[in-house]
């Protein structure tokens, strides 16, 4: 458009943004290197080498253009850094206010629905229109109201709740439709389980998936950095204009297209696979639902594996050391994606798994490729704060660069020992994640069985090493002393998290990051 200004002997410099633009570059760094000190560095050199042309023309453009803001690589995910930094609430615009909307050109963009913002994902075409003062049109959706009531179990993370919520909208049919969250049941929800439960609209199927602001909205607002005066002016505008939810006062009956309800009392921990998101496995059945995987047809509840061929076991050398994988096996354990590495509690309930598992003399094979991503340099802080990364570190969860990674599809090679196992003898390899998106040949393309689950679960299956394992009643694994160890003696409580994340997450952190 800048040629064609200048074509017309025109000024060129006139053509920028009409509206604010965020360019946030997250999707391009790989796990090449894991389970290493050094990983962050090295995995950043690799990615600035191999988009080293992409880089210099974004950098270019930083400064071309105004009313834009490039946000660098290794920041962190987009929709991270929107919910920490660049979400606003409400815009003061010369001393007009409104309301902060946004649309993204990446799906998960709805996370932002958790702050109390309209946002959602939308294609290129649109995007651009929209950065040149184009309004966006759409039919007026339907809207379902999703009842939250109680509070969630000890032993229950935001992730069960996301995937409980997933299958429950799937099956009720929310495509095109915007969904709202309200109830008593909000009061006990922090703002990193809303932005986690906003986050997988996609998965679910709706346009947005809407946490109205209320004040554990404001809460947030403060511990990241946001002034007092900012989020006084943002609670002011929303009461006078009735857009203010205040739980401590009686609320009057809402009226929507269409209603669903969930006790949050009745959320169980779990996880979703093999080969779909809303495919929700409690956790106390998930070795009978491997197994039926395994002798299911090939779809996407099965794998057609002949019953002869199910106990197989193929062997291998790993670096000179003698190994073998079997159905079922892990190979892939990441934590990653904005879904819930924005969330204190999963975060470092995964390291308190850790480290309860290193005091008990518990290692991870050392043929898993297991990985850290942070969708925020927060992340880092709090970890580092806890003191905890080291006992990830111990596990091989060393951190591999702050974006998409594994969750994309950026998880790097396999071992070459490995990947020759399972390719030669047809092994049905598992990934565990704490994504969005398990679709098969996603994560990797010798993954054919990938499981969604909370950070703390992908820290259990990787120290398990196979999905294929019922943790009520098998150990995971076999402590220095030489005792069985099982899910319950690395599990932390909730007293246990909350004691922590309210120790180790500090509004400092935010502002300095």
């Amino acid at each position: 458009m800048r040629d064609a200004m200048k074509k017309l002997r025109s000024d060129p410099n006139k053509i920028n943004p009409l509206v604010p633009v965020d360019l946030v570059i997250d999707h391009s760094v790989q796990v090449d290197i894991a389970r290493s000190e050094n990983a962050v560095q090295a995995n950043m050199e690799l990615e600035f080498h191999c988009n080293q042309e992409r880089y210099g023309f974004l950098k270019w453009g930083s400064s071309a253009f105004h009313n834009m803001l490039v946000v660098p690589p290794g920041s962190g995910i987009v929709h991270q850094v929107n919910l920490e930094y660049l979400g606003r609430v409400v815009f003061n615009t010369g001393g007009i206010l409104y309301p902060y909307s946004v649309v993204g050109t990446d799906s998960h963009m709805t996370m932002i629905d958790g702050l109390g913002v309209a946002g959602w994902g939308v294609g290129g075409i649109e995007a651009e229109a929209a950065m040149l003062g184009q309004p966006m049109s759409m039919v007026l959706p339907g809207v379902v109201g999703f009842k939250l009531n109680g509070k969630l179990r000890n032993g229950v993370t935001a992730t069960d709740l996301v995937l409980t919520v997933t299958q429950m909208l799937r099956k009720h049919g929310v495509v095109g439709k915007f969904v709202e969250f309200y109830g008593e049941g909000m009061s006990g929800l922090s703002l990193a389980d809303r932005a986690t439960i906003a986050n997988m609209s996609p998965e679910y199927g709706a346009t947005m998936g809407f946490f109205p602001v209320d004040h554990v909205t404001l809460q947030y607002l403060k511990l990241t950095g946001r002034s007092d005066d900012t989020v006084a002016m943002i609670e002011s505008y929303l009461r006078a204009n009735k857009m203010f939810v205040d739980y401590s006062q009686p609320q009057t009956e809402r009226v929507y297209s269409s209603y669903l309800e969930l006790n949050l009392q009745d959320v169980e921990p779990c996880i979703s696979g093999p080969k779909r998101p809303h495919d929700r496995v409690p956790l106390k059945e998930m070795k009978a639902d491997w197994q039926s995987c395994l002798d299911n047809k090939v779809g996407f509840k099965g794998f057609a594996v002949p019953k002869e061929s199910q106990n197989k076991i193929a062997e291998f050398s790993f670096h000179g050391t003698p190994a073998q994988i079997k159905h079922g096996d892990v190979v892939i354990a990441a934590i990653t994606s904005c879904t819930n590495t924005s969330n204190p509690s999963v975060m470092l309930g995964a390291a308190l798994v850790a480290k309860k598992a290193c005091e008990l003399g518990l290692e991870v094979k050392p043929w898993i490729k297991t990985s850290l991503a942070p969708g925020s340099g927060v992340v880092t802080k709090y970890l580092a704060k806890s003191g905890l990364q080291k006992y990830l570190n111990q596990l091989g969860f060393n951190i591999v660069g702050y974006g998409c990674t594994t969750c994309i599809g950026n998880s790097g090679e396999l071992d070459e020992t490995v990947s020759a196992a399972i390719s030669d003898n047809d092994i049905v390899a598992a990934t565990v994640l704490s994504g969005n998106r398990n679709f098969e040949g996603r994560v990797h393309p010798l993954t054919r069985a990938n499981y969604l689950a909370s950070p703390p679960l992908v820290v259990a299956y990787a120290l398990a090493g196979t999905v294929d394992i019922d943790f009520e009643k098998e150990p995971i694994g076999i402590s220095k002393d030489g005792n069985k160890v099982y899910f319950k003696d690395i599990w932390p409580s909730n007293e246990e998290i909350a004691e922590v994340v309210q120790s180790s997450v500090l509004p400092d952190m935010f502002k300095n990051t």
